[in-house]
């Protein structure tokens, strides 16, 4: 029977060069992409909301079976899948890995009534994949196909994160609180992205996603009949000049450099058309990069709130302010290593640009604990009608870029596995300080750093003196064979 070229990849047992490496990660991406398309269909059509991913998490589990991946599951829903490394040092003689990584897919979908006419639209009514979750799930079982065939390119171990109710912003914390983050070296996650071209990846470092705020405001009038407004303190009408008002904070408040968001999505208020309204409530969101906006946010807007509200004869509280989600801040180094591994599997026409946005992410949960990086794989196409922002009831995709996304997390994975360790990189001696000082380790590494840089900044000085030695000479020589010509 002929092998699958993916079948012939695994069963080599010569060590794969770089480019070999990478070779085998298209091949394999080649062969199942079908399969990646397939299954983003299937899960689109069966969505599920936050925490109620019960389907989801047992179709996912099923692809793992047939892939004899193991896994476990720490929540109802949701499960994190282990692939172990064959390569001769992917472990150490404790049995614990030399290095470790996660990777993270979000699973669960919006309450939106999908309108796109897709073939494989939601069958579950008022409820859709309107952020693309249905394809990271896709594109991490396709990355699982890739990585499931080259272990023996796996020097350590990977952690796979299927995570629930990022929709609402509990599900990064309900995982890491069951230990998936527990002797993890960095992590990685990819956003499918309308905002970003199909067929690239942006990957860039710094702030990515922005600080995700939830608040409430209360307000108290008086009521009073419709006819008679002067009897009473109109809640509704106060309101209204707080929606106003806070948008102040964004124009007058902030540096016209810091970005920042505050969005009244609800207002309520009212019993009857002819009552003037004694109460009302405003529920909203805030968006913010900097941590001194973020920190000063519910200040600013409990002055508003409040005095507004006052000179209308009224009373307002910001009766709730909640942290949803922290900033998605990518490692430097992580970006950069996400942009190689790009440039490897795409080429440098796949590596996208992006601003960043002020939307956000519960991944800033993993990445306020580990190094690591968040990517947005492109799937803007106007000629698909692949246009539509994300939580559209129209949202469309270009599943073209499905295997891409995953070839770019299989390499991500195994260069970052690849990489020598601190422990490699500090050597015995400052490896055995670290146990007992950590703080002199570091002085020593720092130390070690500076004279690594004053050695580099020497051979640089002498190259550039042999340079500027060998042009005096040239130019001599020019000289000299010019004068005698001139003869």
């Amino acid at each position: 029977m002929t092998k699958t070229k993916a079948q012939q990849i695994m069963a080599a047992t010569e060590v794969r060069a770089a480019d070999d490496v990478t070779a085998a990660i298209r091949d394999i991406a080649a062969e199942f992409e079908p399969y990646i398309i397939k299954q983003r269909r299937h899960f689109h059509k069966h969505p599920e909301l936050s925490l109620a991913e019960e389907r989801t998490t047992s179709d996912i589990a099923n692809q793992l079976d047939a892939m004899n991946i193991p896994y476990e599951r720490p929540l109802k829903t949701g499960l994190v899948a282990t692939l172990r490394g064959t390569a001769p040092d992917a472990y150490r003689e404790d049995g614990t890995p030399r290095r470790r990584i996660l990777l993270r897919a979000d699973i669960d979908a919006l309450p939106v009534t999908e309108q796109t006419g897709e073939e494989f639209a939601s069958v579950n009514e008022g409820c859709m994949h309107a952020c693309g979750h249905d394809c990271h799930i896709a594109m991490m079982l396709g990355t699982l196909q890739i990585l499931r065939h080259m272990t023996d390119d796996i020097h350590g171990e990977i952690r796979i994160v299927f995570q629930p109710s990022e929709e609402n912003g509990q599900g990064a914390k309900l995982m890491i609180g069951t230990g998936v983050l527990d002797g993890v070296d960095g992590a990685y996650a990819a956003h499918i992205w309308s905002e970003v071209d199909a067929g690239t990846v942006s990957c860039e470092p710094g702030p990515r996603m922005a600080n995700t705020d939830w608040f409430r405001i209360d307000v108290r009038g008086t009521s009073c009949h419709g006819a008679m407004p002067q009897r009473g303190h109109d809640a509704v009408m106060v309101a209204a000049e707080i929606v106003n008002a806070l948008q102040t904070i964004v124009s007058r408040e902030i540096s016209p450099y810091e970005p920042a968001v505050i969005t009244v999505g609800e207002l309520h208020g009212g019993t009857a058309r002819n009552v003037i309204a004694g109460t009302a409530y405003l529920a909203g969101t805030v968006r913010t990069y900097g941590d001194k906006t973020h920190e000063e946010m519910p200040e600013l807007m409990r002055r508003i709130v409040e005095h507004t509200a006052a000179a209308l004869g009224a009373e307002a509280e910001l009766t709730d302010y909640t942290i949803a989600n922290y900033k998605v801040e990518n490692d430097a180094a992580s970006s950069e290593r996400c942009r190689q591994a790009v440039l490897k599997c795409l080429g440098p026409a796949g590596e996208g640009h992006y601003r960043g946005t002020l939307s956000g992410e519960d991944f800033s949960e993993y990445l306020r604990r580990v190094p690591g990086v968040l990517a947005f794989v492109g799937t803007r196409n106007p000629q698909i009608g692949a246009t539509y922002a994300q939580h559209s009831c129209f949202y469309k995709i270009d599943e073209s870029v499905l295997a891409k996304g995953s070839m770019v997390a299989a390499q991500y994975a195994i260069d970052f596995l690849a990489e020598p360790t601190q422990e490699e990189l500090d050597g015995p001696t400052i490896a055995a300080v670290a146990e007992t000082n950590p703080d002199l380790a570091a002085k020593l590494r720092s130390a070690k750093a500076t004279a690594a840089e004053a050695r580099d900044a020497m051979h640089d000085a002498r190259t550039a003196r042999h340079a500027a030695i060998k042009g005096i000479h040239d130019a001599r020589a020019a000289a000299r064979h010019e004068e005698k010509h001139g003869e």
